[in-house]
């Protein structure tokens, strides 16, 4: 039995790594923020904007919690689910944690792309998202460093990079 929990800030590759490793490894993959659409039948933005962030986070750990019964199972998790609760003394007693590790200039750079979906980000200007990424970091640098293993999450930019992720990570759990 297998579980493994991905995490790192948004953006940093959580879920082009996760379904990728499930598809090589034939796992199944849950992205947690896409668990959390489909059970509510509403967008993150849409939950966040009616309940608030509190609200959010607790529908997040529950899902956690649920998602991480199952076996043979690779979870990619919102940015900040290590942050909150015990979630991240809860996932490494449930499984495999690996921290996906991205430069802030590279994570500004992609979050760029799609800010607009991301509920935390989409009024912010460039520089505004530079220092919201480097002081979330910061931020969040204790609970990601929790992690059991860690991995560069800026390595996962073509199909070449995903394919040598999914090797290194395979590696690294020992399948």
């Amino acid at each position: 039995m297998i579980r493994i929990f991905l995490l790192g800030f948004m953006g940093a590759g959580k879920t082009t790594l996760g379904r990728a490793f499930a598809k090589a490894m034939n796992m199944d993959f849950i992205d947690l923020d896409y668990y959390i659409e489909a059970r509510y039948r509403k967008t993150v933005r849409q939950i966040f904007e009616e309940r608030g962030e509190d609200g959010f986070r607790q529908i997040e750990r529950n899902l956690l919690h649920e998602a991480a019964e199952f076996e043979d199972v690779i979870v990619s998790l919102g940015g900040g689910t290590p942050c909150f609760f015990d979630n991240m003394d809860y996932m490494n007693g449930q499984g495999l944690t690996v921290y996906l590790e991205c430069s802030p200039e590279v994570l500004v750079r992609r979050l760029k792309l799609g800010k607009d979906k991301r509920p935390l980000l989409k009024d912010k200007s460039d520089e505004q998202l530079m220092d919201y990424v480097v002081e979330t970091m910061k931020q969040r640098a204790a609970f990601y460093e929790k992690a059991q293993l860690r991995m560069n999450g800026a390595r996962l930019e073509s199909k070449k990079q995903v394919a040598e992720s999914v090797e290194e990570l395979r590696h690294l759990v020992n399948l």
